[in-house]
């Protein structure tokens, strides 16, 4: 193995955020401590320079004796082999779906309808041929559709029908459900006279105007944006939508505005965005009927027992922007407040229920974060409306129907909750991942409780932030009570050659130590993230807590885990105390959903915002952007 300072500072700087959690005895030395603990330090010559060698103190500041710690005999002074890396998520430029020729023969009979006829005696009239592109699947659904020919949806010999007004009417309404009402514009053909051109446009708006109504078909089932496009930290099968069937049914349609409104999402999570929306446009528009905003300005934090002027609009806010049950839990505190500028008890507990029911910690003390919560988030309306486009825009990707039972995550908020019959009977803080261990969004079933687990280190940690540890000192893994096993093989960690990369396993068995605590909560996917219990419980009282590798630490995991396998917390407590590592499925497989909503409603069906932690409303609004650009071009 060889060693030199370039090595040696990128494992300086390499690590990885974990419980420090000790208990004086060295083996029972956390990953944080492996990866973060006292290391040599050499120069090119391989010799230790000032710092702690293998735990113990050098000197002040003084260099180590050379040879303290020996540099291996065939050291040269060259590289190392490169260090390996395993590759993480990443966001694409978006690329929109490729339109093609939609290819129908030629228009050539007099134009008939479902509810319109010409006279079949009529002599024959020239060919018309049309060229319009679509997505590949509305192009196809376009073609099975008009392949016996002289089939019209929207058009008669004198002009365009009334369902056809009524379609483009409908199509700019699309805003309403969170659609772009540019991405379906279709306009009336203005007529000229010319029988022959006024032919070509008709048929050419027939064209058009199925391609407007597939596509927004399409686009409210599914969404406008592929997922998978935009980052592979995301892994969705898009949804399939009859689109063949839709041109049926709309050929015997009376009323094409309702069918299109059959097709808009219907759970209820969707309509309460929608109504959202509607409020905050509303606003926009009638902004001289809303209370103005308030704006509070601390200049530190306000804590209980403190006085501030500006309590009376930290009051004023829970009023507006509380839920009716804090509201009628804290009635009589509210309606005393005389508007004074001193932070009493009774007022310290308002602002407690507040933070608590916001998935803060209920500490009393005001800050940035409160204020934040209290101001709806601080957002704008614009910002807000953006928030609930793009929940909108994502909730397509998700089933309609969640499930009545279900787990579900948005990271986001920090928070986990657990339905049975459509209720939320649990909710709880949860940590997910950093910023550069971003957690994935997905759905999956949840199948298996794990008590007392192994904690089996992820290809991307030993890889990318112990290897180069490991490399300084092969010893760590086995002092620190890991195992370590190449091809099924339990071997000491010190007895490889780190220098060559080699492609081993490493698991920590359960005790107190054990970055995942005393059970996790399995649901199988590609991106080997799950549930699990954490000895780092600090966490839990910060607001922002994007914080781990990627899967989701839980506050209270004996109420999940007690949850999903339908037993009570004290069968799970047991379990847990026998100290053996079992796994129990769940009886029955529920979905759970890891999600990224920023905005999303509550319990009582109101919207919460939420800061846009890994900025992936960006990137999503850029995949939008990209969509109505490359539409408009054709």
């Amino acid at each position: 193995m060889k060693m030199t300072s370039k090595a040696a500072l990128l494992a300086a700087v390499t690590g990885v955020v974990f419980a420090a959690q000790t208990t004086g005895a060295f083996a029972q030395r956390s990953l944080f401590d492996i990866l973060f603990g006292d290391q040599p330090r050499y120069d090119r010559r391989g010799a230790t320079l000032e710092g702690p060698v293998n735990g113990a103190p050098v000197g002040n500041g003084a260099r180590a004796r050379a040879g303290a710690i020996k540099a291996p005999a065939d050291f040269d002074g060259s590289d190392p082999d490169p260090l390996p890396t395993v590759k993480r998520s990443q966001y694409f430029t978006y690329k929109p779906e490729a339109e093609r020729l939609v290819n129908v023969p030629a228009f050539s009979g007099p134009i008939v309808t479902a509810s319109v006829s010409t006279d079949m005696s009529a002599p024959p009239l020239a060919p018309v041929t049309v060229s319009v592109r679509a997505e590949d699947s509305v192009a196809t659904a376009m073609e099975s559709f008009y392949a016996k020919g002289d089939n019209y949806l929207w058009i008669t010999n004198e002009g365009i029908t009334d369902r056809a007004r009524a379609a483009i009417a409908a199509l700019q309404k699309a805003g309403d459900v969170g659609l772009n009402p540019a991405d379906y514009k279709v306009d009336e053909p203005v007529m000229s006279g010319d029988a022959a051109a006024d032919r070509q446009k008709l048929m050419t708006f027939e064209l058009e105007l199925t391609k407007a109504v597939l596509t927004y078909i399409q686009d409210d089932v599914r969404g406008r944006i592929d997922p998978n496009r935009i980052s592979d930290y995301y892994a969705f099968k898009r949804k399939d939508v009859n689109l063949k069937g839709a041109l049926a049914i709309m050929q015997r349609s009376p009323d094409i505005a309702a069918y299109l409104a059959s097709r808009d999402p219907s759970s209820p999570q969707f309509q309460a965005l929608k109504a959202e929306l509607a409020q905050l446009r509303g606003t926009q528009t009638q902004s001289a009927d809303q209370p103005p905003r308030i704006e509070v300005n601390l200049t530190s934090l306000l804590r209980p027992g403190g006085s501030s002027p500006e309590l009376s609009k930290i009051v004023e806010l829970i009023k507006r922007n509380g839920s009716d049950g804090l509201k009628a839990e804290n009635a009589m505190a509210l309606e005393s407040y005389s508007g004074g500028p001193d932070y009493t008890p009774e007022l310290v507990d308002v602002v407690k229920a507040f933070q608590k029911e916001k998935g803060m910690s209920p500490d009393g003390v005001i800050g940035k974060g409160t204020l934040r919560a209290l101001q709806g988030g601080g957002e704008t309306p614009d910002n807000k409306i953006n928030k609930v486009i793009y929940a909108m825009e994502q909730l397509r990707w998700l089933p309609n129907d969640l499930g009545s039972r279900r787990v579900f995550i948005n990271q986001p908020a920090f928070m986990a909750y657990y339905y049975n019959d459509n209720k939320q009977q649990l909710a709880m803080k949860v940590v997910v991942g950093g910023v550069n261990h971003q957690t994935n969004f997905f759905q999956d079933q949840i199948q298996t409780v794990e008590f007392n687990p192994y904690w089996g280190v992820p290809r991307s940690i030993i890889v990318n932030e112990m290897m180069p540890k490991l490399r300084q000192d092969p010893s760590y893994l086995d002092r620190m009570g890991y195992e370590v096993s190449v091809r099924g093989k339990v071997v000491s960690s010190s007895s490889l050659d780190w220098g060559r990369n080699p492609d081993v396993d490493v698991r920590q068995p359960p005790g107190n130590a054990n970055a995942l605590g005393q059970l996790k909560i399995l649901f199988p996917n590609k991106f080997s993230i799950y549930m699990h219990d954490t000895p780092q419980k600090s966490f839990f009282a910060r607001d922002m807590r994007a914080l781990s590798h990627g899967c989701v630490r839980l506050s209270d995991p004996r109420a999940m885990a007690a949850a999903v396998l339908g037993v009570d917390k004290d069968k799970v407590a047991s379990d847990i105390a026998t100290g053996k590592n079992m796994s129990v499925p769940v009886p029955t497989k529920i979905p759970v959903y890891v999600a990224y909503f920023t905005a999303w409603p509550d319990a009582d069906g109101k919207i919460q915002f939420f800061d846009d932690v890994y900025s992936r409303d960006m990137y999503l609004q850029r995949a939008m952007d990209a969509t109505t650009k490359a539409r408009a071009a054709i």
